[in-house]
Protein backbone atom coordinates (compact mmCIF):
# COMPACT_ATOMS: atom_id res chain seq x y z
CA UNK A 1 0.00 0.00 0.00
CA UNK A 2 1.38 3.53 -0.72
CA UNK A 3 -1.03 5.10 1.69
CA UNK A 4 -1.72 4.55 5.44
CA UNK A 5 -5.40 3.03 5.82
CA UNK A 6 -7.36 4.37 8.39
CA UNK A 7 -7.18 1.24 9.80
CA UNK A 8 -3.37 1.01 10.24
CA UNK A 9 -3.22 4.19 11.38
CA UNK A 10 -5.96 2.97 14.14
CA UNK A 11 -3.64 0.20 14.46
CA UNK A 12 -0.59 2.07 15.44
CA UNK A 13 -2.17 4.83 18.03
CA UNK A 14 -3.37 1.53 19.70
CA UNK A 15 0.58 0.33 20.22
CA UNK A 16 1.12 3.54 20.84
CA UNK A 17 -0.99 4.19 23.81
CA UNK A 18 0.47 0.59 24.92
CA UNK A 19 3.74 1.59 24.71
CA UNK A 20 3.06 5.11 26.49
CA UNK A 21 1.48 3.28 29.35
CA UNK A 22 4.53 0.98 29.59
CA UNK A 23 6.16 4.08 29.73
CA UNK A 24 4.07 6.50 32.02
CA UNK A 25 3.73 3.41 34.87
CA UNK A 26 7.35 3.28 35.20
CA UNK A 27 7.80 6.95 35.45
CA UNK A 28 4.98 7.61 38.02
CA UNK A 29 6.11 4.68 39.87
CA UNK A 30 9.40 6.36 40.77
CA UNK A 31 7.85 9.93 41.75
CA UNK A 32 5.37 7.98 44.41
CA UNK A 33 7.90 5.73 45.85
CA UNK A 34 8.37 8.06 48.97
CA UNK A 35 4.98 8.91 49.56
CA UNK A 36 4.37 4.82 49.49
CA UNK A 37 6.69 4.09 51.82
CA UNK A 38 5.35 6.83 54.03
CA UNK A 39 1.74 5.47 54.07
CA UNK A 40 2.36 1.65 54.08
CA UNK A 41 5.33 1.98 56.58
CA UNK A 42 7.40 0.25 54.04
CA UNK A 43 11.37 -0.51 55.04
CA UNK A 44 13.86 0.57 52.38
CA UNK A 45 14.29 -3.11 51.79
CA UNK A 46 11.05 -3.45 50.96
CA UNK A 47 10.84 -0.47 48.68
CA UNK A 48 13.25 -1.16 46.96
CA UNK A 49 11.28 -4.45 46.18
CA UNK A 50 8.87 -2.42 44.68
CA UNK A 51 10.99 -1.40 41.92
CA UNK A 52 13.04 -4.68 41.58
CA UNK A 53 9.61 -6.80 41.42
CA UNK A 54 8.57 -5.05 38.29
CA UNK A 55 12.38 -5.16 36.86
CA UNK A 56 12.41 -8.85 37.35
CA UNK A 57 9.32 -9.75 35.92
CA UNK A 58 10.06 -7.84 32.48
CA UNK A 59 13.58 -8.26 32.05
CA UNK A 60 13.47 -11.69 32.68
CA UNK A 61 10.32 -12.65 31.22
CA UNK A 62 10.87 -10.53 28.16
CA UNK A 63 12.75 -13.28 25.76
CA UNK A 64 9.88 -15.53 26.78
CA UNK A 65 7.37 -12.91 25.79
CA UNK A 66 8.76 -12.12 22.23
CA UNK A 67 8.82 -15.40 21.04
CA UNK A 68 4.93 -16.68 22.68
CA UNK A 69 3.92 -13.90 20.51
CA UNK A 70 5.84 -15.31 17.16
CA UNK A 71 4.38 -18.99 18.22
CA UNK A 72 1.29 -18.65 19.64
CA UNK A 73 0.04 -15.05 17.37
CA UNK A 74 0.78 -11.66 18.49
CA UNK A 75 -2.81 -10.16 18.74
CA UNK A 76 -3.72 -12.74 20.82
CA UNK A 77 -0.47 -12.89 23.38
CA UNK A 78 -1.02 -8.60 22.81
CA UNK A 79 -4.91 -8.74 24.24
CA UNK A 80 -4.00 -11.00 27.33
CA UNK A 81 -1.30 -9.45 28.59
CA UNK A 82 -2.91 -5.95 28.50
CA UNK A 83 -5.63 -7.75 30.42
CA UNK A 84 -3.26 -9.15 33.09
CA UNK A 85 -1.48 -5.39 33.03
CA UNK A 86 -5.04 -3.81 33.73
CA UNK A 87 -6.06 -6.01 36.69
CA UNK A 88 -3.05 -6.28 38.41
CA UNK A 89 -2.25 -2.46 37.93
CA UNK A 90 -5.90 -2.18 40.07
CA UNK A 91 -4.64 -4.91 42.78
CA UNK A 92 -1.52 -2.49 43.12
CA UNK A 93 -3.49 0.10 43.83
CA UNK A 94 -5.24 -1.54 46.28
CA UNK A 95 -2.72 -3.22 48.28
CA UNK A 96 -2.62 -2.59 52.26
CA UNK A 97 0.46 -4.82 52.86
CA UNK A 98 3.97 -4.36 50.79
CA UNK A 99 3.72 -8.18 49.83
CA UNK A 100 0.60 -7.53 47.87
CA UNK A 101 1.97 -4.79 45.94
CA UNK A 102 5.45 -6.47 45.42
CA UNK A 103 3.78 -9.62 44.27
CA UNK A 104 1.05 -7.06 41.76
CA UNK A 105 4.22 -5.29 40.90
CA UNK A 106 5.74 -8.47 39.25
CA UNK A 107 2.79 -9.75 37.71
CA UNK A 108 2.54 -6.56 36.12
CA UNK A 109 5.78 -6.51 34.94
CA UNK A 110 5.45 -9.90 33.51
CA UNK A 111 2.76 -8.85 31.58
CA UNK A 112 4.63 -5.81 30.26
CA UNK A 113 7.17 -8.13 29.03
CA UNK A 114 4.75 -9.78 26.72
CA UNK A 115 2.46 -6.85 25.75
CA UNK A 116 5.65 -4.83 24.62
CA UNK A 117 7.87 -7.04 22.01
CA UNK A 118 4.09 -8.58 21.15
CA UNK A 119 3.40 -4.84 20.23
CA UNK A 120 6.80 -3.82 18.19
CA UNK A 121 6.02 -7.39 16.43
CA UNK A 122 2.93 -6.53 15.36
CA UNK A 123 4.05 -2.99 13.82
CA UNK A 124 7.05 -4.51 11.98
CA UNK A 125 4.27 -7.09 9.93
CA UNK A 126 1.59 -4.54 9.92
CA UNK A 127 3.92 -1.76 7.53
CA UNK A 128 5.94 -3.64 5.08
CA UNK A 129 9.83 -2.97 5.57
CA UNK A 130 11.07 0.73 3.74
CA UNK A 131 9.71 4.02 4.39
CA UNK A 132 6.30 2.71 6.14
CA UNK A 133 7.75 0.72 8.79
CA UNK A 134 10.66 3.26 9.68
CA UNK A 135 7.73 6.31 10.14
CA UNK A 136 5.78 3.53 12.11
CA UNK A 137 8.67 2.57 14.07
CA UNK A 138 9.93 6.39 14.94
CA UNK A 139 6.40 7.81 16.08
CA UNK A 140 5.97 4.87 18.29
CA UNK A 141 9.52 5.13 19.84
CA UNK A 142 8.59 8.79 20.02
CA UNK A 143 5.61 8.29 22.10
CA UNK A 144 7.39 5.25 24.02
CA UNK A 145 10.23 7.87 25.20
CA UNK A 146 7.90 10.55 25.80
CA UNK A 147 5.74 8.02 28.57
CA UNK A 148 9.12 7.98 30.41
CA UNK A 149 9.36 11.87 30.74
CA UNK A 150 6.02 12.49 30.97
CA UNK A 151 4.94 9.83 33.35
CA UNK A 152 7.34 12.11 35.89
CA UNK A 153 4.49 15.16 35.58
CA UNK A 154 1.93 12.76 35.93
CA UNK A 155 2.85 11.26 38.29
CA UNK A 156 3.72 13.81 40.37
CA UNK A 157 0.24 15.46 39.88
CA UNK A 158 -1.76 12.39 40.54
CA UNK A 159 0.99 11.71 44.01
CA UNK A 160 -0.56 15.07 45.23
CA UNK A 161 -4.12 13.56 45.13
CA UNK A 162 -2.93 10.16 46.53
CA UNK A 163 -0.51 7.64 45.31
CA UNK A 164 -2.94 4.77 44.71
CA UNK A 165 -3.55 7.00 41.77
CA UNK A 166 -0.41 5.78 40.13
CA UNK A 167 -2.03 2.36 40.01
CA UNK A 168 -5.71 3.23 38.88
CA UNK A 169 -4.97 6.14 36.49
CA UNK A 170 -3.64 2.79 33.71
CA UNK A 171 -6.23 0.64 34.83
CA UNK A 172 -8.54 3.38 32.61
CA UNK A 173 -6.08 4.02 30.11
CA UNK A 174 -5.67 -0.01 29.67
CA UNK A 175 -9.20 -0.08 29.22
CA UNK A 176 -9.35 2.40 26.43
CA UNK A 177 -6.55 0.97 24.66
CA UNK A 178 -8.06 -2.60 24.66
CA UNK A 179 -11.73 -1.42 24.05
CA UNK A 180 -10.25 0.06 21.07
CA UNK A 181 -7.49 -2.81 20.09
CA UNK A 182 -10.12 -5.60 19.90
CA UNK A 183 -11.75 -4.66 16.88
CA UNK A 184 -8.83 -2.74 15.23
CA UNK A 185 -5.86 -5.20 15.61
CA UNK A 186 -5.82 -7.68 12.82
CA UNK A 187 -5.50 -11.21 13.66
CA UNK A 188 -1.48 -12.98 13.20
CA UNK A 189 -1.10 -15.71 11.01
CA UNK A 190 0.48 -18.56 13.95
CA UNK A 191 3.45 -20.06 13.07
CA UNK A 192 2.43 -22.83 15.57
CA UNK A 193 1.37 -25.95 12.90
CA UNK A 194 1.29 -29.44 13.55
CA UNK A 195 4.36 -31.27 15.31
CA UNK A 196 5.50 -27.92 16.40
CA UNK A 197 6.32 -28.23 19.94
CA UNK A 198 7.00 -25.50 22.31
CA UNK A 199 10.60 -25.01 23.76
CA UNK A 200 9.81 -25.23 27.62
CA UNK A 201 13.14 -26.87 28.62
CA UNK A 202 14.96 -23.46 26.60
CA UNK A 203 11.91 -20.80 28.19
CA UNK A 204 12.51 -21.69 31.75
CA UNK A 205 16.47 -21.68 31.52
CA UNK A 206 16.35 -18.47 29.58
CA UNK A 207 13.49 -17.33 32.15
CA UNK A 208 15.62 -18.16 35.02
CA UNK A 209 18.98 -16.91 33.87
CA UNK A 210 17.62 -13.26 32.75
CA UNK A 211 15.67 -13.03 36.34
CA UNK A 212 19.05 -14.02 38.67
CA UNK A 213 21.53 -12.07 36.08
CA UNK A 214 18.82 -8.87 36.39
CA UNK A 215 18.05 -9.85 40.15
CA UNK A 216 21.97 -9.37 40.70
CA UNK A 217 22.68 -5.88 38.98
CA UNK A 218 19.28 -4.36 40.52
CA UNK A 219 20.26 -5.31 44.07
CA UNK A 220 24.26 -4.67 43.48
CA UNK A 221 23.76 -1.95 45.85
CA UNK A 222 22.14 -3.44 48.37
CA UNK A 223 24.23 -6.71 49.09
CA UNK A 224 27.46 -7.66 49.83
CA UNK A 225 29.44 -8.09 47.04
CA UNK A 226 29.72 -12.46 47.19
CA UNK A 227 25.90 -12.07 46.89
CA UNK A 228 26.16 -10.38 43.77
CA UNK A 229 28.81 -12.90 42.49
CA UNK A 230 26.97 -15.79 43.06
CA UNK A 231 23.68 -14.58 42.14
CA UNK A 232 25.92 -13.06 38.48
CA UNK A 233 27.48 -16.79 38.91
CA UNK A 234 24.24 -18.29 38.66
CA UNK A 235 22.96 -16.68 35.82
CA UNK A 236 25.14 -17.28 33.83
CA UNK A 237 25.49 -20.79 34.45
CA UNK A 238 21.86 -21.07 33.04
CA UNK A 239 22.55 -19.27 30.16
CA UNK A 240 25.45 -21.46 29.46
CA UNK A 241 22.91 -24.48 29.81
CA UNK A 242 20.42 -22.51 27.63
CA UNK A 243 22.76 -22.47 24.90
CA UNK A 244 23.07 -26.55 25.04
CA UNK A 245 19.36 -26.86 25.00
CA UNK A 246 18.91 -24.50 21.99
CA UNK A 247 22.05 -25.86 19.98
CA UNK A 248 19.96 -29.31 20.24
CA UNK A 249 16.57 -28.69 20.01
CA UNK A 250 14.69 -29.19 16.81
CA UNK A 251 12.02 -26.26 17.64
CA UNK A 252 14.05 -23.94 19.73
CA UNK A 253 13.31 -20.88 21.67
CA UNK A 254 15.67 -18.79 20.10
CA UNK A 255 17.01 -19.38 16.81
CA UNK A 256 21.07 -18.62 18.12
CA UNK A 257 21.90 -18.14 14.17
CA UNK A 258 19.96 -14.76 15.03
CA UNK A 259 22.99 -13.28 16.66
CA UNK A 260 24.52 -13.58 13.21
CA UNK A 261 22.82 -10.34 12.30
CA UNK A 262 25.09 -7.46 13.34
CA UNK A 263 23.12 -5.13 13.22
CA UNK A 264 20.45 -6.73 15.73
CA UNK A 265 23.49 -6.96 18.17
CA UNK A 266 24.61 -3.47 17.27
CA UNK A 267 21.18 -2.26 18.13
CA UNK A 268 21.07 -4.08 21.31
CA UNK A 269 24.52 -3.02 22.77
CA UNK A 270 23.41 0.78 21.82
CA UNK A 271 19.98 -0.02 23.74
CA UNK A 272 21.52 -1.29 26.78
CA UNK A 273 23.99 1.71 26.91
CA UNK A 274 21.31 4.56 26.21
CA UNK A 275 19.26 3.09 28.95
CA UNK A 276 21.95 2.44 31.62
CA UNK A 277 23.37 6.41 31.02
CA UNK A 278 19.55 7.83 30.43
CA UNK A 279 18.19 6.31 33.55
CA UNK A 280 21.68 6.39 35.80
CA UNK A 281 21.85 10.15 34.99
CA UNK A 282 17.89 11.02 35.47
CA UNK A 283 18.42 8.72 39.09
CA UNK A 284 21.46 11.16 40.30
CA UNK A 285 19.38 14.39 39.14
CA UNK A 286 16.48 13.52 40.79
CA UNK A 287 18.53 13.08 44.02
CA UNK A 288 20.20 16.49 43.35
CA UNK A 289 17.28 18.30 43.04
CA UNK A 290 15.35 16.74 46.45
CA UNK A 291 17.96 16.01 48.67
CA UNK A 292 20.11 19.16 48.03
CA UNK A 293 18.19 21.57 47.08
CA UNK A 294 14.79 20.75 48.97
CA UNK A 295 12.76 20.63 45.45
CA UNK A 296 9.15 18.99 45.76
CA UNK A 297 8.23 15.64 43.93
CA UNK A 298 6.40 17.98 41.46
CA UNK A 299 8.88 20.77 41.13
CA UNK A 300 11.40 18.28 40.08
CA UNK A 301 8.95 16.52 37.62
CA UNK A 302 8.57 19.32 35.77
CA UNK A 303 12.25 20.82 35.54
CA UNK A 304 13.05 17.16 34.09
CA UNK A 305 10.36 17.57 31.69
CA UNK A 306 12.89 18.94 29.25
CA UNK A 307 13.53 15.23 28.57
CA UNK A 308 10.62 15.30 26.57
CA UNK A 309 11.55 17.02 23.70
CA UNK A 310 12.41 13.44 22.17
CA UNK A 311 8.20 13.13 21.70
CA UNK A 312 8.27 16.47 19.64
CA UNK A 313 11.71 15.21 17.50
CA UNK A 314 10.87 11.22 16.88
CA UNK A 315 7.94 11.65 14.51
CA UNK A 316 8.96 15.18 12.66
CA UNK A 317 12.98 15.54 12.76
CA UNK A 318 14.21 11.75 12.61
CA UNK A 319 12.33 10.82 9.70
CA UNK A 320 14.01 13.09 7.74
CA UNK A 321 17.98 12.70 9.25
CA UNK A 322 17.92 8.88 8.67
CA UNK A 323 16.53 9.37 4.97
CA UNK A 324 19.30 11.59 4.31
CA UNK A 325 22.28 10.16 6.53
CA UNK A 326 20.86 7.02 7.35
CA UNK A 327 20.18 5.12 10.62
CA UNK A 328 24.12 3.94 11.89
CA UNK A 329 24.88 7.99 11.24
CA UNK A 330 22.21 9.28 13.19
CA UNK A 331 22.46 6.64 16.20
CA UNK A 332 26.14 7.47 16.36
CA UNK A 333 25.35 11.36 16.40
CA UNK A 334 22.61 10.36 19.46
CA UNK A 335 25.48 8.39 21.45
CA UNK A 336 27.56 11.67 20.86
CA UNK A 337 25.35 14.04 22.48
CA UNK A 338 24.38 11.80 25.08
CA UNK A 339 27.74 11.74 26.22
CA UNK A 340 28.05 15.59 25.92
CA UNK A 341 25.04 16.11 27.79
CA UNK A 342 26.27 13.84 30.63
CA UNK A 343 30.30 15.74 30.57
CA UNK A 344 28.15 19.15 30.69
CA UNK A 345 26.47 18.09 34.12
CA UNK A 346 29.45 17.26 35.77
CA UNK A 347 30.08 20.98 36.86
CA UNK A 348 27.07 20.72 39.16
CA UNK A 349 27.10 23.38 42.17
CA UNK A 350 24.95 23.68 45.09
CA UNK A 351 24.11 26.66 43.79
CA UNK A 352 23.26 26.13 40.04
CA UNK A 353 20.38 27.91 38.53
CA UNK A 354 17.58 25.34 36.11
CA UNK A 355 19.23 27.56 33.12
CA UNK A 356 22.38 26.32 33.84
CA UNK A 357 20.68 22.52 33.69
CA UNK A 358 18.66 22.91 30.49
CA UNK A 359 21.71 22.45 28.14
CA UNK A 360 22.39 18.91 29.46
CA UNK A 361 18.45 18.21 30.05
CA UNK A 362 17.40 18.92 26.36
CA UNK A 363 20.97 17.89 24.74
CA UNK A 364 19.99 14.54 26.62
CA UNK A 365 16.17 15.01 25.38
CA UNK A 366 17.42 15.13 21.54
CA UNK A 367 20.26 12.81 21.68
CA UNK A 368 17.37 9.94 23.05
CA UNK A 369 15.26 10.66 19.87
CA UNK A 370 18.33 10.00 18.24
CA UNK A 371 19.35 7.06 19.10
CA UNK A 372 16.45 5.20 19.97
CA UNK A 373 14.10 5.20 17.28
CA UNK A 374 17.01 4.09 14.88
CA UNK A 375 18.23 1.53 17.27
CA UNK A 376 14.30 0.20 17.00
CA UNK A 377 14.15 -0.04 12.59
CA UNK A 378 18.49 -1.05 12.87
CA UNK A 379 16.93 -4.09 14.82
CA UNK A 380 14.43 -4.94 13.01
CA UNK A 381 15.09 -3.89 9.39
CA UNK A 382 17.00 -7.41 8.11
CA UNK A 383 15.07 -9.93 10.32
CA UNK A 384 12.80 -12.70 9.07
CA UNK A 385 8.71 -11.59 9.67
CA UNK A 386 8.60 -15.29 11.85
CA UNK A 387 10.92 -13.66 14.39
CA UNK A 388 9.95 -10.25 14.68
CA UNK A 389 9.07 -10.78 18.15
CA UNK A 390 11.57 -12.62 18.89
CA UNK A 391 13.89 -9.16 17.94
CA UNK A 392 11.42 -7.27 19.52
CA UNK A 393 12.26 -9.41 23.25
CA UNK A 394 16.22 -9.05 22.17
CA UNK A 395 15.99 -5.57 22.06
CA UNK A 396 13.45 -4.97 24.97
CA UNK A 397 15.68 -6.91 26.93
CA UNK A 398 18.60 -5.31 26.42
CA UNK A 399 16.95 -1.86 27.64
CA UNK A 400 15.84 -3.30 30.29
CA UNK A 401 18.96 -4.88 31.55
CA UNK A 402 20.69 -1.42 30.54
CA UNK A 403 18.22 0.51 32.70
CA UNK A 404 18.90 -1.89 35.78
CA UNK A 405 22.60 -1.80 35.62
CA UNK A 406 22.36 1.79 35.11
CA UNK A 407 20.45 2.83 37.91
CA UNK A 408 22.88 0.11 40.31
CA UNK A 409 25.61 1.46 38.99
CA UNK A 410 25.13 5.18 39.91
CA UNK A 411 23.69 4.08 42.96
CA UNK A 412 26.40 2.06 44.35
CA UNK A 413 29.09 4.84 43.42
CA UNK A 414 26.86 7.45 44.99
CA UNK A 415 26.42 5.43 48.32
CA UNK A 416 30.62 5.24 48.21
CA UNK A 417 31.23 8.21 48.12
CA UNK A 418 28.43 10.44 50.55
CA UNK A 419 30.34 10.24 53.83
CA UNK A 420 27.62 12.11 55.33
CA UNK A 421 24.26 14.73 55.01
CA UNK A 422 26.19 17.52 54.29
CA UNK A 423 25.64 19.82 51.50
CA UNK A 424 29.40 19.08 50.21
CA UNK A 425 29.37 15.32 50.87
CA UNK A 426 26.67 15.10 48.91
CA UNK A 427 27.84 16.78 45.97
CA UNK A 428 30.96 15.15 46.40
CA UNK A 429 28.81 11.39 45.79
CA UNK A 430 26.88 13.35 42.84
CA UNK A 431 29.59 14.31 41.00
CA UNK A 432 31.08 11.06 41.26
CA UNK A 433 27.45 8.66 40.22
CA UNK A 434 27.60 11.17 37.19
CA UNK A 435 30.71 9.92 35.61
CA UNK A 436 28.76 6.68 35.35
CA UNK A 437 26.85 7.72 32.80
CA UNK A 438 29.71 9.16 31.09
CA UNK A 439 31.73 6.22 31.22
CA UNK A 440 28.89 4.27 29.36
CA UNK A 441 27.76 7.00 27.00
CA UNK A 442 31.25 6.79 25.76
CA UNK A 443 31.46 3.27 25.48
CA UNK A 444 27.87 3.75 23.24
CA UNK A 445 29.77 6.09 20.69
CA UNK A 446 31.95 3.39 20.14
CA UNK A 447 29.18 0.64 19.69
CA UNK A 448 27.65 3.18 17.56
CA UNK A 449 31.28 4.11 15.94
CA UNK A 450 31.21 0.14 15.36
CA UNK A 451 27.91 0.25 13.14
CA UNK A 452 29.77 2.72 10.77
CA UNK A 453 32.16 0.91 9.67
CA UNK A 454 30.28 -1.97 9.17
CA UNK A 455 28.25 0.06 6.88
CA UNK A 456 31.43 0.58 4.90
CA UNK A 457 31.84 -2.96 4.58
CA UNK A 458 28.53 -3.66 3.18
CA UNK A 459 27.76 -0.04 1.14
CA UNK A 460 27.70 -1.64 -2.22
CA UNK A 461 24.84 -3.40 -1.39
CA UNK A 462 23.51 -0.64 1.30
CA UNK A 463 20.24 -1.32 3.74
CA UNK A 464 16.68 -0.49 3.58
CA UNK A 465 16.62 2.25 6.36
CA UNK A 466 19.42 4.53 4.14
CA UNK A 467 16.86 4.17 1.10
CA UNK A 468 14.43 5.81 3.13
CA UNK A 469 12.65 8.66 1.49
CA UNK A 470 9.85 11.07 3.40
CA UNK A 471 6.67 9.96 3.90
CA UNK A 472 3.90 13.45 4.07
Amino acid sequence: MSEWGSRRWGVLLVLCGAIFLEGIDIAMLNVALPVIRADLGLATGELQWVVSAYVLGYGGFMLLGGRAADLLGRREVFLWALVVFLVFSGLGGLATESWMLIAARFVTGVAAAFMTPAGLSIITTTFEQGPQRNKALLVYSGIAAGGFTLGLVIGGLLTSLGWRWVFFAPVGLSAVILAFAVPLIPRSVRERRAGLRFDVAGAVTVTGAIVLVVLGVERSAHVPVSVTAATLAAGLALLAVFVVIEKRAKTPLVRLGIFANAALVRAGLTMSLLAAGFFGFQFIVVLYLQELRGWSTLETSLAMLLLGVDVLLSPTVVPKLVARFGTTRVIFGGMLLAAASYVLFLPVAPDWTYSAMIPSLLLLGVAFALAYGPATIAATDEVDEREQGLAGGLLYTSFQFGAALGLSAAAAVNVANTRSGTAAFLMEGYRMALLVPVGLGLAGIVVAAAGLFGNRRKKATGSAAEKLVPVD
